[in-house]
């Protein structure tokens, strides 16, 4: 048997991230995968990372990737995973969901090398889809419009090349020429025959471009050419009128433009000054930042220092003639840095707490270190490097973080406090970030404001004013022997003008269906209407209320020896008691359900005892507090709930 599971508290890790445009066409958002949950970020007014939605795919979301069909504003992301299946996703702002849009299935499940899922690349039009495997299959889908301009995708067109192992992949930017993609690659047939060894230390990277003949609906390999072996990254060039196209081709202490029929451009990426000689420099992520007019690129090594990226061309024939890297700032390492075009830099962090951050600059301050591939000097021991001292930020103003326990190396449960539940201490991240982290059970809150009280409660309800408002206007706490109305706004404070009354305790406040608000204390009820006027009802004698049970339109108290009164809003908004009942024994709990839509009341009455049965009575009009049913329980009950659902009407005792 194979049980799905939901973990209490979802992972804080993220694989990785992109940026779009996917609730609306000013949007500014971000998609992440958490391993197995899918999550649409966005920063609101104020610079704070808020989560617009997360789902559980109950599968490892291997890769990430968004596209925009020609003409459209919206964004649709696409996902590749360990369902050895590809799908296509759009956010409905409605429902606040993810839409499945395809979903094609290609492979096996799991993570496998030859299952197709690990990389992920779309065409800059959107024209293309491009899944690989980490060896062998690479699987190309059309995208395309249908009459009703709903988006459709082709059946997959096959690239394979048995042997073969891939590094990275990218999309070139082509304008309207037919789509073409990039890869690293690394042929292993000649060194998986030699037993001696030689064939593998002379193994070659090499890469290699994809072309997708749209008229043809063919995919054939159009260019291929050796590369440095210690390349592992590749970064799209803007091209079809807005750059040169091509490639970055990022290497180890190197990033290289590359392009067919183009000379290779070669750049040294600037490494730190006390970085020992026999360590290089890669680059491990990487965003474009693309204007009307210009463009450049933001790079990060593996020891979070981020690089501007800039390349000169010349319009017209573009031909590229220098690749200028600029240190621009430091930050920790980074799985997925996404440029939001509101002037926001998300950086989703290898380990610790990821970072939304504010450009404060674009690194056009002459005094930073700069390389550039015309001042490239090659010396008998190899290429001249550039050192750097890394500083403090000057571009990046951090302004938000989203926290994240990831990875945790070791976990202790102890009570170190003396708290009634003990609390798990956790070893977090890695190098200069970890941190111990004390965790505790619960949810975590913002304190918005406080106030004081003058003892100890022992009941608190929040009251809205109308049925319309979208927040509560109220907060109604209970002494033994008072009760304090406190007014929620922009502060927190006590009101004499709510109707409540504030000399008795106060058994429950709600509002009712007219927009009247409702107290039940024990000598009685307190019904305020919402012209202010005030009708109360007492107790008979010398009974009191010990139990109330309430919905839009009904209430049913329970007097102090066992009396049941039901009482229910009529037509001109009175509250009118409808009819009494006698029971046993004082009783112990009472459950109401909500009123149906298109109905004027609930029919169902739930009352348990204190003899341990809990008895369904009728709320209808023919037979009102009449006994339909009765259970035993194995003990007396304290709380019942009455849940209404799709599927029916739910007791729970």
């Amino acid at each position: 048997m194979h049980m799905y599971n939901l973990t209490l508290q979802k992972g804080g890790g993220i694989q990785c991230a992109v940026y779009g445009n996917f609730s609306g066409p000013k949007a500014q958002e971000v998609v992440c995968s958490r391993n197995k949950v899918l999550e649409l970020l966005r920063p609101d007014d104020s610079g704070k990372m808020q989560t617009v939605l997360s789902v559980e795919c109950f599968g490892v979301i291997r890769s990430l990737a968004a596209f925009r069909l020609t003409g459209a504003n919206r964004d649709y992301v696409v996902c590749g995973s360990d369902s050895g299946r590809v799908v296509v996703l759009s956010f409905n702002k409605e429902k606040n969901c993810f839409d499945k849009v395809h979903q094609e299935t290609f492979g096996k499940s799991g993570c496998r090398r030859i299952v197709p899922g690990q990389f992920l690349c779309v065409d800059p039009k959107g024209r293309a889809i491009m899944v690989g495997a980490i060896e062998k299959a690479k699987l190309v889908y059309v995208l395309n419009r249908d009459t009703s301009a709903n988006l459709t995708i082709s059946s997959p067109l096959e690239a394979n090349k048995s042997h073969n192992l891939v590094f990275d992949m990218c999309a070139l930017d082509c304008g309207l020429d037919n789509p073409i993609f990039a890869a690293i690659e690394l042929d292993y047939a000649d060194a998986d025959a030699d037993a001696t060894g030689e064939a593998a230390a002379e193994a070659q990277k090499h890469l290699t471009f994809y072309e997708l003949d749209l008229g043809l609906n063919h995919v054939a390999r159009k260019w291929t050419e050796p590369i440095d072996n210690g390349a592992n990254h590749l970064i799209a060039v803007p091209g079809g009128g807005d750059g040169p196209g091509g490639v970055l081709v990022c290497a180890e202490n190197f990033i290289i433009y590359k392009n067919q029929g183009h000379p290779d451009v070669r750049a040294v990426i600037p490494r730190r000054a006390a970085l020992s000689g026999d360590r290089g420099v890669l680059i491990i992520a990487s965003a474009t930042h693309r204007t009307k007019s210009t463009f450049f690129f933001l790079a990060q090594s593996e020891y979070g220092d981020l690089y501007k990226v800039t390349v000169e061309y010349a319009k017209g024939t573009e031909s590229v003639s220098e690749v200028k890297i600029k240190y621009f700032d430091t930050i920790p390492p980074c799985v997925s840095v996404c440029v939001l075009k509101t002037g926001f830099l998300f950086a989703a962090s290898e380990f610790g707490n990821h970072a939304l951050y504010q450009f404060a600059g674009i690194g056009d301050d002459d005094d930073d270190v700069e390389s550039s591939s015309a001042t490239l000097v090659e010396t008998e021991e190899g290429y001249q490097p550039v050192f750097f001292e890394p500083r403090a930020l000057r571009n990046l103003h951090p302004i938000d973080e989203v926290e994240s326990l990831c990875p945790v190396l070791d976990v202790q449960c102890h009570n170190l406090l003396g708290e009634e539940t003990p609390q798990l201490y956790a070893l977090c991240g890695a190098g200069p970030r970890s941190s111990l982290r004390i965790l505790r059970q619960g949810v975590a809150l913002s304190e918005m404001a406080v106030s004081p009280l003058p003892g100890t409660p022992n009941a608190v309800f929040t009251v809205r004013k109308t049925a319309e408002d979208e927040f509560d206007a109220y907060i109604v706490v209970s002494f033994t022997n008072a009760t304090l109305v406190l007014s929620i706004g922009d502060t927190v404070e006590e009101v004499s003008d709510s109707g409540f009354l504030g000399t008795t305790p106060t058994l429950s406040a709600s509002l009712l269906g007219d927009d009247s608000l409702l107290q039940v204390h024990p000598g009685g009820l307190r019904h305020v209407m919402a012209n202010r006027r005030i009708n109360e009802w007492r107790c008979p004698g010398r009974k009191t209320v010990t139990r109330v049970a309430c919905n839009q339109r009904q209430v049913v108290i329970a007097l102090s020896g066992g009396e049941l009164i039901y009482f229910e809003l009529d037509p001109t908004g009175q509250l009118m008691e409808v009819e009494k009942l006698e029971t046993s024994g004082d009783v112990a709990c009472l459950a109401i359900g909500p009123v149906p839509a298109g109905q004027l009341r609930n029919r169902f009455l739930a009352v348990g005892s204190f003899d341990s049965t809990v008895r369904v009575l009728s709320l209808g009009a023919d037979d009102c507090l009449q006994t339909l049913g009765v259970q035993a329980l194995a003990a007396a009950p304290t709380a019942l709930l009455m849940l209404a659902t799709e599927g029916g009407l739910y007791l729970n005792a």
